[in-house]
Parts: structure tokens; C-alpha cells; sequence
């Protein structure tokens, strides 16, 4: 942080602070690809006292260790903290051990079993080591809310609880729709933002990340911090990232995921899996390159250069941030080589497949039946169950696959062929 005595203190005309180049790029930074900032002006005044003093600000994101591996949506905000961490700021990776035991109910319409102390321990042991492969492990502090939630106590807890109405509670969109349904709302569930707010007012948080679905437990960290008479943290809440599947928040339980220890062949696969309409929000939430960058890379498909090619660059920057350049090389290779035993025809014919009107996906057989590789329905079915239908170069058998929009190059038997554009 450099230090600009010469700003102190000054405005501009209309009395609002003057910014500087380093603070209007740090906010610029911290916008990319999110969701809201709340409150932006705020978050202004924050950097600024930052640049002026040349104290870090100290920056939150909790998660909780539900399951053994970190998956690219947890990336997103990983990412985001990288980026801040990268502009000098002290990152906070906090891991919700306490929280974990009772379950966060966001998104959730059914309450969510808690999981034991010796499953949080257990999936809490590789956090730490997969978080470090985006952040700078010398900048980054690992902290455990059971360290303050612990000593709370009994007492501590009511305190905390007197703190918030039932009725603010029911004000939180979950909350609301299960009320209103008649669908059981544990008391538990109502400690968990507290919880959550709490951990703000331990850490003297000056801004939190999470998803948008969090956006009720970060306001509440910041009513809490008022309540504790400390300047309320700033939230910011980035985008749930799409799985693989192109229609669900990515997920285990979805299987629409690609955990960040997979290995580079899964992991470089599972990308090209993606339809290309996806691929784009993939660029702007996973990518590091500059959004000019990208921007150039989508205008120059859209003026017909294929979008496999930005497909695979993505899938080897992916590949190479979480394993190395070598390993996105390799994994490259090993893709165009599968794709080639399928001895691919040089004049590979192409045609369109349109879903039907309000439809996002198709079923394999109506896709191979449209594009004119299979007579009819069950020609296509019996192709899939025999193992002779083939998509970028990989078999399938699974009768109830549903494909996304996108292209894809199908092959069924030996002689039939289409790169297939589905929209």
C-alpha cells in the first residue's frame, strides 16, 4: 500500500472524495464479474483509508467443510479473493467447523441434517490445502470459528440470539417460502446467520464474499458489527457458478461439478463438456485474462472462428492454474487423440437441431433422430445401448442423456458423422 498524504482529506466539488488511479482500479478489480457491492461507496471510503494509511483491509470469506473437495464454484470467490489479495489486502480464509454442525439452510427447502464433529474434521483437512492452490499461502490466514463460537457458551448464545427478531428472520427468502408452505423450520436453523454474523464481529471484517444465495447471513454480519460498535463490514456476492449440466448451481449432489483435485484429463474434459453459450460466463467467473481479452476471443467467434478453440483455451488455463502448463499440454493431446480414433471424416457435414420453443435441452435420441444419424427414436436408443454412439469423441450409453445447447461432434456406428449445432 502506498502511502498519498498529498489526498487526505481532499474533494471534489461536489464534495465527493477524490479517487485515485490505484483506488479506481482496486474498485474496478473488485466488481469484475460480481453480482452487487453493497455498499459501493462504502467500499470507496475503505480503500481510500487504506491508500492513505497504508493498512491492508482485512477481507472474509467463510466456507463450510459439508464435503472433502473444493469444487470450481467454490472458486469463484477464491478467485475474487486472489485478486484482492493480489492489491495488498489481508485475506481471511475462514473455515466454519462450528457452523458446519448445524447446517446452512440457504437455498434450502427442507432443513439439512447437521454433520458430526468427526465428519467436519475429517472434509476440514484438505480445505486448507486446496484453497492454497489459488491463494498465496504466505498472504492467506486460516482461521476456525470454533475458536470464539466454542468459548460463547450457553450464555453467550442468548445474548447472541436476543440480538435479531423471529419476524427480521422470516424476512429471508427460504425462510418465507417454508413458513408459508408449512414445511418444519428447526430453531437451530435460525443460529446459523447469527452464527455467520458473529464471525464478522471475531475477525473486524471490513468487507465479505459469498454467493448470492448468502446475501442474507453477510447483511447480517454487518448489523452485527454495528450492534458491536465497529464499522460495518462491506459484503460482495458473485454469481452461482452453472454446472457442467448447463441448468443447476454447481454442485456434488448435482454431479455438475469438477472438484479442483480431479485429474487434468477429467478436469480438461468435463470443460469441453460445456455448451458454448455457458463457456462465456465460465470466461468472466473462472478466467484470470484480462475481460478485453475475452471480449475479443467472443467477437471473433461470432464472426465464425469455431468456439472450440476458446473452448480449449479455457479448459488449459483451468487445467494448468490447478495442476501445471505440461499437464494442460498433455491433457490437450490426450483429448485430440480420442478424438481422432474415431477417424473423423475431413468434410465433417454440419447441421442445426432447434429445440423446441421454452426448451433448454434435448434427450440424446430426439437430438440423433433431428440431426438425421438415426431413423427414429428407437434407432437411436438402441444405438445408445449398444455403445455405438459416440459425442466429441467419447461413448455414451446412457439412454436418458440430455444434451444442453451447444455443438457437438456425434458419431453413430462407424460411417455416420455431424458436428451438430443445438439451439
Amino acid at each position: 500500500m502506498k502511502q498519498s498524504p498529498d489526498r487526505r482529506d481532499q474533494n471534489n466539488s461536489d464534495g465527493s472524495p477524490v479517487i485515485s488511479e490505484t483506488v479506481r482500479h482496486a474498485l474496478e478489480v473488485t466488481k469484475r464479474g460480481c453480482e452487487e457491492l453493497l455498499i459501493e461507496s462504502e467500499w470507496v471510503q475503505k480503500l481510500i483509508r487504506s491508500e492513505t494509511t497504508s493498512t491492508p483491509l482485512r477481507i472474509k470469506l467463510g466456507l463450510d467443510p459439508t464435503a472433502p473437495d473444493i469444487h470450481l464454484g467454490h472458486t469463484v470467490v477464491l478467485n475474487k479473493l486472489r485478486q484482492l489479495q493480489d492489491l495488498g489486502h489481508q485475506v481471511i480464509f475462514l473455515i466454519g467447523d462450528f457452523t458446519s454442525m448445524i447446517g446452512d439452510p440457504s437455498g434450502r427447502n427442507s432443513t439439512r441434517p447437521p454433520l458430526t464433529r468427526e465428519q467436519v474434521q475429517e472434509n476440514a483437512k484438505t480445505y486448507h490445502e486446496q484453497a492454497v492452490k489459488i491463494l498465496d499461502p504466505n498472504r492467506t490466514a486460516i482461521e476456525f470459528n470454533s475458536s470464539w463460537l466454542n468459548p460463547l457458551g450457553a450464555d453467550g448464545l442468548i445474548r447472541l440470539a436476543s440480538s435479531y427478531t423471529v419476524a427480521r428472520m422470516l424476512e429471508r427468502d427460504d425462510f418465507t417460502k417454508r413458513y408459508q408452505a408449512g414445511t418444519p423450520i428447526a430453531v437451530h436453523e435460525f443460529l446459523y446467520p447469527l452464527l455467520q454474523g458473529y464471525d464478522s464481529v471475531a475477525l473486524k471484517a471490513d468487507l465479505e464474499l459469498g454467493g448470492t444465495d448468502q446475501k442474507f447471513n453477510l447483511l447480517m454480519g454487518r448489523e452485527l458489527q454495528k450492534q458491536n460498535e465497529q464499522p460495518p463490514q462491506c459484503i460482495l456476492t458473485m454469481p452461482l457458478l452453472v454446472g457442467t449440466d448447463g441448468v443447476d448451481k454447481m454442485s456434488k449432489s448435482k454431479n455438475n461439478y469438477i472438484g479442483v483435485t480431479e485429474t487434468p484429463t477429467n478436469m480438461f474434459g468435463k470443460v469441453m463438456s460445456i455448451s458454448d453459450t455457458l463457456m462465456w460466463n465460465w470466461y468472466t467467473l473462472l478466467s484470470f485474462r484480462p475481460m478485453s481479452d475475452i471480449e475479443a476471443l467472443k467477437q471473433a467467434c461470432e464472426q465464425g472462428e469455431n468456439p472450440r478453440n476458446a473452448k480449449v483455451a479455457l479448459a488449459q488455463e483451468i487445467v494448468a492454474r490447478f495442476h501445471s502448463p505440461q499437464a494442460a499440454a498433455d491433457a490437450l493431446a490426450e483429448f485430440e487423440a480420442r478424438f481422432k480414433q474415431g477417424a473423423l471424416p475431413e468434410d465433417l457435414p454440419e447441421c442445426h437441431v432447434t429445440l423446441p420453443d421454452g426448451e433448454q435441452d434435448a434427450a440424446l435420441a430426439w437430438v440423433l433422430k433431428g440431426a438425421g444419424l438415426c431413423e427414429s427414436s428407437s434407432d437411436a436408443n438402441r444405438n445408445i445401448q449398444q455403445g455405438g454412439v459416440k459425442i466429441d469423441g467419447e461413448k455414451v450409453n446412457d439412454k436418458a442423456l440430455r444434451l444442453n445447447k451447444g455443438t457437438y461432434v456425434i458419431q453413430v456406428g462407424k460411417r455416420r458423422f455431424a458436428k451438430v449445432n443445438l439451439a
